[in-house]
């Protein structure tokens, strides 16, 4: 039960800088689609008008689409943690590990349900810390965030299902209930109207594209890391998955940091930078 037990150690560094290539390169191709979309429906007033519109559009839904990204890798990382300390737990339990690992599974099998609450509460606390400080996403509010980490709970809840078609030997069963409660209580809470239910319903519907997108590149991504070798089948699907959400973040880093987007799609000047309070709300 080490490391690598979970890990490919022939995952050469040369291997993954070409793996992060690949993300790179899938990253770009996203945002070409979204930049073709919002030109192709831009409309409405003078040609200079309409490419301004569209640029601000353009850098807006990125970010949008960045912030899903970050909030499906942060709940990836939780149902990624739960699978791991599940599989050690069962390992215990059919008599392997001794010492600390089986005061481990002691604590497992008393505080399972509070670990996995603590699991979430540290997965939105990296959201914050990756969305805030270290991909800092200044172009939309706290409510669009808001709105988009729930699209990434769906994402999470998607991937789940899938690994329980394929037969992964994981149980996925708590930690999709505990998405799918946090899914309903943000759709339907205490002091909730009927019109807050639908905005929340359109809201989701209006992101649908954006999560699509998302899946196909990871999809697309996990499936070259599975079939390449970079990725073990025998360490869980899931591991591999949270992995390849681990190399398009730093693909996400590496293009918002250097800024190439702003170079090669400008924005007004007035625009360049909006204050936190001021941001773009397309909606």
């Amino acid at each position: 039960m080490t490391l690598e037990a979970y890990t490919n150690p022939d995952f050469t560094w040369l291997q993954k800088l070409l793996f992060l290539g690949m993300a790179l390169l899938g990253l770009a191709i996203c945002l070409f689609l979204i930049y073709g979309g919002v030109t192709m429906f831009a409309k409405g007033g003078s040609r200079r008008q309409r490419k301004e519109y569209s640029h601000e559009r353009f850098h807006y839904l990125v970010h949008l689409f960045y912030e899903m990204l970050i909030s499906a890798t942060s709940v990836m990382s939780f149902a990624c943690a739960y699978v791991v300390l599940n599989h050690i737990y069962s390992l215990v339990r059919g008599g392997n590990g001794t010492g600390y690992f089986r005061d481990f599974a002691t604590i497992w099998e008393e505080w399972k349900d509070f670990i996995l609450l603590l699991l979430i509460c540290l997965s939105c606390v990296l959201n914050t810390i990756l969305d805030k400080f270290i991909i800092p996403l200044r172009r939309i509010n706290r409510d669009q965030k808001a709105a988009v980490r729930m699209l990434a709970m769906f994402y999470a809840i998607i991937i789940l299902l899938y690994l329980n078609i394929i037969g992964d030997e994981s149980e996925y069963s708590p930690v999709m209930m505990y998405y799918l409660g946090l899914m309903v209580g943000r759709f339907v809470y205490f002091d909730a109207s009927f019109r807050d239910f639908v905005t929340a319903i359109k809201n989701v519907f209006l992101r649908l594209p954006l999560l699509i997108l998302g899946m196909t590149f990871a999809g697309l991504l996990c499936y070259a890391g599975f079939s390449l070798g970079y990725l073990l089948e025998r360490n869980y699907f899931i591991v591999g998955i949270f992995y390849t959400h681990l190399f398009i973040l730093v693909a996400v880093f590496i293009i918002r940091i250097s800024h190439i987007l702003e170079l090669i799609v400008k924005l007004p000047k007035h625009r360049e930078e909006p204050d936190d309070e001021e941001t773009l709300d397309f909606d």
